[in-house]
């Protein structure tokens, strides 16, 4: 029997993305799955469209937080609860390829992996996509990843079974990050170089803004991580020039 997949899904005021991040689950060829939705206090009209998913198919379960705490406890919330061996993540304005869970869990299973992610594409906020897919590295080291974070959120799958559930920091940014360093210091991680899931950006999300995203990745350093002055400098400017010029 196939493994049970968890999706894990913040939202939060998604009404113009939602729709098309669920379709792309309903349309897997992967067919075991639950897909775990916590709505951090939507106050536009995504609510509705999360409750009209879940009368249509049980597989979709959504949380309804009645305060908003932020996408790494929104997504802490729902990991709890999750059952399946295996976690996986997908914001909410991001989609999947149709074949995304099939090719990914089969690639986990066969080579007995605990965390892998794939290549994605970047897409416009209308949904035009860039020319460049960007690569997953073929194996993954907690030290090589703190030089440069080469992981995208809903690329992920991590193996819930062996590792346990781990939970990611709570701040309010580089919370993904944060997990990924956590599980990198239990396992090494994987990369399927097959492109299944196209990143969204938005205008105004904060990994469009370089400056807040470079003041969020010292604090991560330095707050998160509890790095030394000397250790932060450098990964601090190596995650610059790689996200400056391009280098990987």
């Amino acid at each position: 029997m196939e493994p049970l997949v968890s999706i894990i899904t913040p939202s939060y005021n998604s009404k113009d993305f939602i729709k098309e991040t669920i379709e792309s689950v309903l349309n897997q060829t992967y067919k075991n799955w639950e897909m775990l939705i916590v709505d951090d206090c939507s106050t536009d009209s995504t609510q509705k469209y999360l409750k009209d998913f879940e009368e249509k198919d049980r597989r979709i379960k959504v949380i309804y937080l009645e305060k908003n705490v932020g996408a790494g406890i929104a997504r802490n919330l729902a990991i709890e609860k999750a059952k399946g061996r295996y976690i996986a993540f997908l914001d909410s304005d991001d989609i999947w390829n149709n074949k995304k869970l099939e090719k990914q869990v089969k690639f986990t299973e066969e080579n007995s992996y605990k965390f892998t992610f794939t290549k994605f594409q970047k897409i416009s906020e209308d949904g035009k996509a860039y020319k460049m897919i960007v690569k997953a590295p073929k194996k993954l080291t907690y030290n090589k990843n703190l030089y440069y974070n080469h992981i995208q959120t809903s690329t992920v799958m991590y193996n819930q079974e062996i590792l346990g559930k781990i939970y990611m920091p709570e701040i309010r940014k580089r919370q993904d990050y944060g997990l990924w360093q956590k599980i990198l210091d239990k396992t090494n991680g994987y990369g399927l170089n097959e492109n299944l899931m196209y990143y969204r950006l938005r205008k105004n999300s904060i990994s469009a803004n370089k400056i807040e995203l470079f003041k969020w990745q010292w604090k991560f350093y330095r707050e998160v991580l509890k790095l030394n002055l000397v250790k932060t400098l450098l990964y601090f400017f190596s995650c610059i020039i790689i996200k400056i010029i391009g280098v990987r």
